[in-house]
């Protein structure tokens, strides 16, 4: 099995690798044993990069499989791991984000993470939580919410930081302020969704693209009528190399990491196979 390429960060020099998994199971919470079920699976495929945020209640299991893998000896350190979580909007507050952080790490049974994303560029009243009503969204303190991140990875609770959902316009009004540039900025991005202007900016930044719902999202209610998983462009294109479509996916993206969710873990593993 040929192993997943790795990237430098460019803020930190942390390496990161250009396949993971995410955990986003909709609704949220409901099925922990396919989060844990699937990220073992991964993790015997070769996956090393997994992403998980608070908002999506999958910091436990995604924790619980960690430990399993732990024991079976599927993986001889927590160390051979990149594990990305994301600060929820209602924490989104300068005073909150060292607490939330650490309740995260508590979910997951880790003493650290590589990567901690502020997942939308939104806050919320604190307290808040899914469904909001329209009287909870804020305007966020980026300086002071970032500021707050930056002490984060300087106690060494998390490697690196970065944002989620950001667009070019929000990107330049954090970069105004931050000591410490974000590591990455989390997005999705697909063959029908390509975000050019995005991707160059971050390009010039020095900022790392992650796509996620690379192959799609399904099952959810921001799910496109059309997949890429279902491209018949891709399709034929696949077809003629011998390939899935999950691998002509990843193709052509080296320099962003991507990120299927948990219930994709078949194509998954196609698409470890396909990296050689």
């Amino acid at each position: 099995m040929a192993s997943i390429p790795l990237a430098s960060l460019a803020s930190t020099g942390q390496k990161i690798p250009l396949i993971g998994l995410g955990t986003a199971e909709f609704p949220f919470g409901e099925d922990e044993a396919t989060v844990k079920q699937s990220v073992l699976h991964a993790i015997e495929v070769g996956y090393r990069h997994f992403d998980t945020a608070a908002l999506y209640q999958s910091e436990k299991p995604l924790g619980d499989a960690i430990a399993e893998a732990l024991q079976r000896g599927l993986i001889k350190s927590r160390d051979e791991l990149f594990v990305t979580s994301k600060l929820f909007s209602s924490n989104c507050h300068s005073h909150l984000v060292l607490p939330a952080l650490q309740q995260t790490l508590k979910n997951l049974g880790l003493e650290y993470l590589d990567l901690y994303l502020i997942h939308v560029p939104v806050s919320l009243k604190p307290g808040a939580q899914l469904p909001f009503a329209p009287g909870d969204i804020l305007v966020m303190d980026f300086e002071g919410v970032w500021k707050a991140m930056e002490e984060c990875q300087n106690l060494g609770l998390t490697k690196s930081i970065g944002v989620s959902n950001f667009t070019c316009k929000k990107i330049e009004k954090l970069l105004a302020t931050a000591r410490i540039p974000p590591a990455v900025n989390q997005v999705e991005m697909n063959v029908f969704w390509q975000q050019k202007q995005l991707r160059k900016l971050c390009e010039e930044k020095g900022i790392h693209i992650t796509a996620y719902s690379a192959l799609g999202s399904k099952g959810t209610p921001w799910e496109l009528n059309s997949r890429p998983i279902d491209c018949d462009a891709l399709k034929e294109i696949a077809s003629g190399r011998e390939k899935t479509v999950a691998q002509v996916r990843t193709r052509g993206t080296e320099d962003l990491s991507s990120e299927p969710a948990a219930t994709e873990f078949i194509r998954a593993s196609q698409r470890c196979a396909g990296t050689g």
